[in-house]
């Protein structure tokens, strides 16, 4: 069964280049960077060229050629996000518009929810629309190796009202997650990723079978805190549109059956509106390693 081995390539080092250039060269100049970043990363990646290479030619079923020009085009689309995270955060806020669409669901979290979004465009850019919600977000990572990277941009992150949530062994980020919902606040997290170990199931996503979490889903019935599916993708140089679904509430039993039957539905929701932005925006689909099981080269 495919799955994320819990690890994020980059460093700190190209974190603090692009911040500099940001500041001092401004963000046309760190997209003009990236060409060649992008143009190294495509001869250098290996596993993951081969896997977004299956995407376009199996899963979106283009041509060869286009599939190639596609892999170019989605890391160049994956740069300029990273670099815009980096602008949004660094206070370059006002270089970037926004389309809220579902803003009115958010409001309804008076009491809390969770977010659940994707490796799919842009997804932090909700902490622009939470700020004007007034409300605490608290960001679940898995990729605890990081956290030096997560360190460098805490500072950065301070007036953004932002808390990172590390899953950890020992389980003792439950307890930060039952803190934060029982204070109302917000916390985001992907659900289209998991590890080894994870409780898993099967659904068809884009044609194909492929396993999504139940951690996500199971975590909101649990804390009885409503879920909203959010999206936000690039549609242009500095226009970023953000979606969100009408608040869901899953129902927690501890008949088994049952409760399978409940989360198969709620993750359904989610995949289907997935695959909903992914058909419009197939460019900015970034999970570099083979997401579908079997892999799609070996089902053709």
């Amino acid at each position: 069964m495919p799955s994320w081995e819990g690890k994020t390539r980059g460093g700190v080092l190209g974190y603090k280049i692009f911040i500099l250039t940001l500041k001092y060269l401004g963000i046309s100049f760190a997209y003009f960077l990236l060409r060649f970043v992008v143009t190294w990363f495509v001869f250098n990646s290996g596993k993951a060229f081969r896997s977004i290479y299956s995407y376009f030619r199996y899963i979106m079923g283009y041509s060869v050629a286009k599939s190639i020009v596609s892999i170019f085009r989605n890391y160049y689309v994956f740069g300029q996000i990273l670099v815009d995270k980096l602008a949004m955060l660094a206070g370059f806020q006002q270089k970037f518009t926004f389309d809220f669409e579902g803003e009115e669901y958010l409001r309804e979290m008076q009491d809390g929810g969770l977010l659940i979004s994707a490796h799919l465009g842009n997804w932090e850019i909700a902490g622009n629309l939470l700020n004007r919600l007034n409300k605490k977000i608290h960001i679940i990572i898995f990729d605890a190796e990081h956290q030096q990277i997560k360190g460098y941009l805490k500072d950065m992150m301070k007036e953004r009202n932002v808390h990172f949530i590390i899953i950890r062994d020992d389980y003792t980020h439950l307890k930060e997650i039952e803190q934060a919902f029982a204070s109302g606040d917000i916390i985001a997290m992907h659900g289209d990723r998991f590890i080894e170990g994870n409780k898993t199931i099967s659904l068809d996503f884009m044609g194909k079978q492929a396993c999504f979490p139940i951690g996500p889903v199971n975590l909101a019935a649990r804390f009885n805190v409503p879920v909203s599916y959010v999206f936000a993708v690039k549609e242009s140089k500095s226009h970023y549109h953000f979606f969100a679904t009408p608040l869901y509430r899953i129902e927690f039993t501890r008949n088994l059956k049952k409760r399978e039957q409940i989360l198969r539905e709620a993750i359904t929701v989610y995949v289907r509106k997935f695959e909903e932005i992914l058909l419009r925006f197939p460019l900015q689909w970034f999970n570099y390693y083979d997401f579908w099981n079997p892999a799609p080269g070996e089902i053709d």
